[in-house]
């Protein structure tokens, strides 16, 4: 076995001085680009650096520049598809204007998401966007402001709070799903989120903490309204991640008066609502018809491919960047609020609800 190369000590700019012959003041000005120094000596300096391989400290620049060229990020839940999309928009956006990103994940849960503002903050990001855990719950995001940094909200909304925000109409978008079902016949509409909620069953002018699934279940439920549907919100389901989406599914899809139409909030949730269906025996869109939140690869592909809720998630994750990169340049002075539109994809899993037989 060969033996573990030694490691080499860090070079530094003391080092960098000692190979430019100039002092370790003018060195540290020509690597971090700022103050007084003339061509011909940064030139040096920087051929020095580039000879003994030196790594700058991101963090002792920033000290001495006022920037990181950095952007940090709190998203909810980095396994969600969703996510994944919307950091391919920020990423793209922030290495184009020359700046990197810092990835952070809540988790869905506000404790978790304070401590991760207070991580970015302390590595002297530039800018934060962050995916609220909870919009009722945001008094931690008030010390992004107090330390001078700018901040983006993605997807979700902070309510009494004027932030800047790159959100979905998730309101329209929720009504033209459930309306697309209730043209074809349904009745028996079911939603179903992993939101928690403080109460087994959904009580109409509940508070949803999330904004984006408030908007939803406002959507859901005009549209049911406005179709004569009563009591609508009996086939709201939350709180599905803590008492499983495949046990929710079961309760919707076995109960006396089954849903014949399902929504899904998200891409995962979906996945699971397809698996219980099939698992069950039940039939798409035959016996049950399911449109899905977020146009996921796989909902192409299923056998029926899913009819669903394309989101904009990629635009959205641009946006917010542009928004960050803009307030870190002092180009806007106003408080913005970008919303996008989400377009109904149509494929197959939607149909006519089948006939109840009339007692023999």
């Amino acid at each position: 076995m060969s033996p573990r190369p030694a490691s080499r000590r860090a070079v530094t700019v003391a080092d960098i001085a000692r190979a430019a012959k100039v002092s370790k003041a003018t060195a540290a000005r020509a690597l971090g680009d700022y103050g007084q120094v003339s061509d011909a000596v940064r030139s040096r300096v920087l051929a020095a650096a580039e000879e003994l391989n030196y790594r700058p400290n991101a963090l002792a620049r920033s000290m001495n520049t006022g920037r990181s060229n950095t952007i940090g990020v709190v998203v909810g839940d980095i396994e969600n598809p969703f996510f994944a999309h919307a950091m391919r928009g920020i990423s793209d956006v922030a290495s184009a204007a020359g700046y990197d990103v810092i990835l952070t994940n809540s988790d869905e849960d506000v404790d978790a998401e304070e401590a991760a503002v207070d991580v970015l903050l302390d590595k002297q990001v530039d800018a934060l966007i962050v995916a609220p855990a909870s919009s009722a719950h945001v008094s931690h995001l008030a010390t992004v402001a107090a330390a001078g940094r700018p901040l983006v909200l993605l997807d979700r909304r902070a309510d009494g709070h004027r932030y800047d925000s790159v959100t979905v109409d998730n309101r329209t978008a929720a009504a033209r799903a459930t309306a697309e079902l209730l043209a074809e016949g349904h009745r028996r509409i079911a939603f179903v989120s992993t939101q928690p909620y403080p109460e087994p069953a959904y009580v109409p002018g509940g508070t949803i903490t999330m904004s984006s699934v408030a908007d939803r279940v406002d959507g859901v439920m005009q549209a049911l309204t406005d179709a004569g549907v009563p009591s609508p919100e009996r086939g709201i389901r939350l709180d599905a991640r803590r008492r499983g989406v495949d046990v929710v599914t079961r309760e919707l899809l076995l109960g006396d008066e089954p849903a014949t139409a399902i929504i899904a909030s998200d891409s995962l949730i979906a996945m699971t609502v397809f698996q219980t269906i099939r698992t069950l025996g039940l039939r798409i869109p035959e016996d049950v018809s399911l449109i899905a939140f977020d146009n996921a690869d796989w909902t192409g592909i299923t056998t029926p491919p899913l009819t669903v809720v394309e989101q904009p998630i990629y635009e959205l994750g641009a946006a917010a960047a542009r928004l960050a990169l803009q307030r870190i340049h002092g180009e806007r002075v106003d408080d913005e609020s970008v919303v996008f539109d989400a377009a109904l994809i149509r494929r197959a899993s939607v149909a006519a609800p089948t006939p109840i037989p009339a007692d023999s």
